[in-house]
């Protein structure tokens, strides 16, 4: 018999497993797991992340459920997994390897277990929303991501369970040794538990929350890991290896004290991640394995988003083209169309790099899917109207293939380019009149194939409206002096204002003067830059 692996308890838990031995420990909550299984026919839903948590807690419902006799094995537990694109790569692929081994040991023990990979919808992936639309890189109060990656698509799955049984338990490896807000969070949800160990799910409608290792400790949890084998067959041992190559001394310390690190406070997540002022468990996987240096220019791309001040990158005006101003300066919206494309061609260079240079398991690593770059493509081009379709030509110089997908636009792949050339040479220095002539000319041609053209002339004059600025000080002044009027106009008293609104009544309809936008429209036409409208508003 081997000797017991020494992760080294903490000598200040004087109780290890609530007083019990370990053997009396999982014996007890192995009972609970069956009755609880046994008592309904309400699925359960396992959340699974390859984490030592995650693994120990499903390890707990198997071992119970493979203790059950046959005909007593009667809902299905449902194991749910979520990618979110842009995991550690490592930690991705034992996830993988893992959820083909439970499907392969289910199947052979005979168990009611089946595993999901779960994905978010591709215009909600991170390069989409980050390099399509230019959300700036997330932030503790931008976290746009969590809520599109993990959310929504664990959230949707529950929810297509619970509308097909009324009723779902969620079984998560939810521990309040975590953090003093995980246990709060906890002990809150504890007083309103409506059955034994079950907690209503804060979010989620008709779903209960059962956490079976709740009460353990790190140390805890991985005594159990090591002492009992995995019974869907992925090693444990190798799970205590990767937690010990993302710490940054590359071991799992003797625990004698509260402030000495467990193995178990490794944190894996997305390489992308910029909520935390570094990643170190990926510079501890670099540092601590050599073979692991492929990781370098993952890790160069993250730290490249995560700069402290990126307003030189973004857009002075918010996604929607208003201006808000805050402590005397205007708050940045998207990234740029230069640092867009700049983003994406690093990502495809550290692609084609790591696959020509990495070992073998990683040759065919993807890190942006083509369908990614099909929505990407789109929202450059017909969303935000930059007609010269930069995308393929960085896929080619960055990958050294031509784009697989044809042009999106037969009329774009002739004019476009010759079209921001011409543009550039008229327009000079002047980056807001170019952005501005870009636009309409993207408005006027989406408007160009439509039966109906309502609409047109207020789609090209929010457009002028958008780049009326010389530049962001221009922009400024204008936010600013809006800023005093709108607080002397709220000020004022009502009898006032509504009497400097009838002195200033719109001229009737017969009397109106054209509207910029409109203007404009009749000088492209009759430049010949637009074709002549020959349509009419009416059908």
């Amino acid at each position: 018999m081997r000797p017991p692996v020494l992760l080294g308890l903490s000598p200040t838990r004087t109780a290890p497993f609530a007083g019990q031995t370990m053997g009396q420990w999982l014996t007890g909550i192995l009972e609970e797991i069956r009755d609880l299984y046994r008592a309904d026919q309400v699925p359960w839903v396992v959340g699974y992340s390859g984490g030592k948590d995650s693994t120990l807690c499903l390890m707990l419902v198997w071992m119970a459920l493979a203790g059950l006799p046959p005909a007593e094995r009667t809902k299905v537990v449902h194991v749910i997994s979520t990618d979110t694109g842009v995991e550690n790569p490592v930690v991705a692929a034992w996830v993988n390897a893992s959820l083909d081994s439970m499907r392969r040991a289910a199947a052979e023990q005979g168990l009611p277990i089946e595993a999901h990979r779960l994905t978010p919808a591709v215009e909600d992936s991170f390069w989409v929303c980050l390099i399509g639309r230019g959300y700036a890189a997330p932030r503790p109060k931008f976290r746009w991501c969590t809520e599109r990656l993990k959310i929504k698509p664990s959230n949707a799955f529950i929810r297509a369970v619970v509308a097909a049984f009324g009723e779902v338990i969620l079984v998560l490896g939810t521990r309040k040794a975590e953090s003093r807000a995980r246990a709060r969070t906890m002990a809150r949800h504890e007083k309103r538990r409506v059955r034994d160990r079950l907690s209503p799910n804060g979010s989620l409608p008709n779903s209960l929350v059962y956490s079976p290792i709740e009460d353990l400790s790190n140390d805890e949890v991985w005594e159990l890991l090591m002492q009992h084998p995995n019974p869907w067959g992925h090693s444990n041992k190798d799970l205590l290896t990767m937690y010990q190559g993302a710490s940054p001394d590359a071991e799992c310390p003797l625990v004698v004290d509260s402030t000495t690190p467990s193995c178990g406070d490794s944190r894996f997540g997305c390489w992308t991640c910029t909520l935390v002022s570094e990643d170190r468990s990926m510079q501890a996987m670099i540092s601590n394995d050599a073979e692991k240096e492929w990781m370098l220019p993952l890790l160069e791309l993250r730290n490249a988003l995560d700069v402290d001040d990126d307003r030189d990158l973004r857009d002075f005006r918010r996604m929607s083209g208003r201006l808000h101003p805050f402590k005397g300066r205007l708050v940045h919206g998207a990234y740029l169309q230069q640092a867009r494309e700049e983003w994406l061609r690093r990502l495809l260079e550290a692609q084609t790099w790591i696959r020509a240079n990495g070992p073998r398991y990683v040759r065919d690593l993807t890190l942006i899917t083509l369908e990614e770059l099909r929505v990407i493509r789109h929202e450059w081009v017909y969303v935000k109207h930059e007609i010269e379709d930069s995308l393929p030509g960085i896929y080619r110089s960055a990958t050294g293939e031509p784009y697989p997908d044809p042009p999106v636009d037969s009329a774009l792949a002739v004019n476009g380019a010759e079209m921001v050339g011409i543009l550039r040479e008229v327009c000079g220095d002047d980056e807001q009149q170019f952005l501005m002539i870009r636009e309409l000319l993207g408005v006027e041609r989406r408007y160009r194939t439509m039966t109906r053209r309502a609409g047109l002339f207020d789609a090209l004059e929010k457009v002028v409206g958008k780049y009326a600025f010389e530049d962001e000080e221009d922009a400024l002044d204008f936010a600013l002096r809006r800023e005093r009027h709108t607080a002397e106009v709220r000020d004022r008293p009502r009898s006032d204002i509504l009497a400097a609104g009838k002195s200033q009544a719109s001229p009737p309809p017969e009397e109106r003067s054209p509207s910029e936008a409109e203007t404009l429209a009749a000088d492209l036409r009759a430049a010949g830059l637009v074709p002549a409208d020959t349509s009419s508003d009416e059908p």
